[in-house]
């Protein structure tokens, strides 16, 4: 594992589950969550909740939130949230 402390990406292969965030602790929970038996949306609740927490400057009321479900049976879906966004007249 590389020094999170440092600027850049790492890296990651797995052939039974994927999970990406901005913030490395967070991504390690979501994998820990699709371990020990959770599903794709307990693993993003996790790392949602964690990034709440680690990131906050990142976890405003205007932030966005995309996600994909595939189940193995059925369609494909996909989540498109936007917050509110702020504009000035003048």
């Amino acid at each position: 594992m590389r020094d999170i402390q440092l600027p850049g990406r790492s890296p990651a292969h797995s052939r039974r589950a994927m999970a990406a965030t901005s913030h490395p602790l967070a991504t390690l929970a979501a994998l820990d969550m699709l371990r020990n038996g959770g599903n794709a949306v307990d693993a993003a609740i996790t790392a949602a909740a964690l990034l709440g927490g680690r990131r906050t400057p990142f976890n405003q009321h205007w932030g966005d939130c995309f996600a994909l479900y595939a189940p193995q049976k059925g369609r494909l879906w996909q989540l498109t949230a936007r917050g509110k966004l702020l504009i000035r007249n003048g």
